[in-house]
């Protein structure tokens, strides 16, 4: 045999073998995944809260009790997390909300959340309605800015 054909094998069988950890190791974190939403959904309640602020910000400056960032493992508590501030009845809370809703979250405004501990799941206006992100207004690139420009100077009509 070659030399370049052992250091093929070699690099083919590392490569089967890390395919394999990973399929496992993928398995077991949906396996988890499925687990933890299975007790979210167990544990979920509606509440009425007033929005007082959110931000996405690093979990050790966000304000929530020590309790949670001792579970959090060491890697997650530098990243950034959706925070809610809400008054939760008499009380102010900080929340983790649930990323895919946390651009539809309006502010100062009160709000039927669906919560399971301090997770937002949810959130539907006061009335049931379901709350929609105000869509920020789109940039204009160069060249349309210097096209509406030179528009203007001629005295035509700008293009829409």
């Amino acid at each position: 045999m070659r030399p370049w054909m052992i250091v093929l094998i070699v690099i083919t069988v590392i490569l089967i073998a890390v395919v394999v950890v990973l399929y496992f190791l993928g398995k077991r974190a949906q396996k988890k995944q499925n687990e933890q939403q299975a007790m979210l959904e167990a544990n979920k309640q509606t509440v009425s809260m007033l929005i007082i602020d959110k931000k996405r910000m690093k979990l050790k400056d966000a304000g929530l009790p020590q309790v949670v960032l001792d579970q959090v493992p060491k890697l997650m508590r530098g990243s950034k997390l959706p925070i809610i501030k809400a008054k939760v009845g008499p009380q102010i809370a900080s929340l983790i909300c649930e990323e895919k809703i946390f651009d539809n979250v309006p502010v100062k405004k009160e709000v039927k959340a669906v919560i399971s501990g301090i997770y937002v799941l949810d959130v539907k206006g006061l009335h049931g309605k379901q709350i929609q992100p105000a869509t920020p207004a789109k940039k204009k690139g160069r060249f349309k800015r210097a096209l509406e420009m030179a528009q203007e100077k001629a005295g035509a009509k700008p293009l829409k």
